[in-house]
């Protein structure tokens, strides 16, 4: 028997899955509905709005995230590697935000671009120092990009490797 938890969790994966393959914007909660043999009306008994379920996905990677910049590193050289991983770990949700991060220099207060702002924002002043030099704060908009675009754009591949080559190419930069 199918308990209405197990129906989320199916609910849960396959938004995060057909989310990160198409991204939020092209995701209907139809095509949730479909790729687990429900109707849009059943998805939307657990999930409504569709954001319900975007903040639900988003919620554990806001947890690690809050963890990772709790964490005293060593060393900016630390901090990459946390970070790398980090991404790597939640790449499927960095697909879902990568959406939003345009928009989050004018997100309003309160808003989930804020929140967006003020990690990244959080994550550059880790990577430079606090008042960086114009090439330190190249080179942590260089690491950003390289790992948001990074993640992103592999996610066929093993995430092992995806770490590996992330990290080398982070700490290079």
């Amino acid at each position: 028997m199918t308990t209405a938890d197990d129906t989320r969790s199916r609910i849960l994966a396959a938004a995060q899955e057909l989310f990160a393959e198409r991204g939020y914007a092209n995701t209907s909660l139809a095509d949730i509905a479909a790729a687990v043999g429900l109707t849009k009306t059943a998805v939307a008994y657990h999930f409504h709005p569709k954001d319900r379920l975007a903040a639900e996905l988003l919620a554990p990677a806001a947890d690690d995230m809050l963890a990772l910049l709790g964490t005293d590193f060593d060393g900016r050289r630390m901090f990459v590697d946390a970070l790398v991983h980090f991404m790597v770990r939640h790449r499927a949700v960095i697909r879902l935000v990568m959406e939003d991060l345009s928009g989050a220099d004018d997100a309003p207060p309160g808003s989930p671009g804020e929140a967006l702002r003020t990690f990244r924002d959080e994550i550059l002043t880790r990577l430079t120092g606090p008042e960086p030099s114009a090439e330190s704060r190249l080179r942590g908009w260089a690491v950003l990009g390289a790992l948001q675009w990074g993640v992103v754009q592999t996610m066929d591949l093993p995430a092992e490797q995806v770490e590996k080559v992330l990290t080398r190419a982070a700490q290079a930069i």
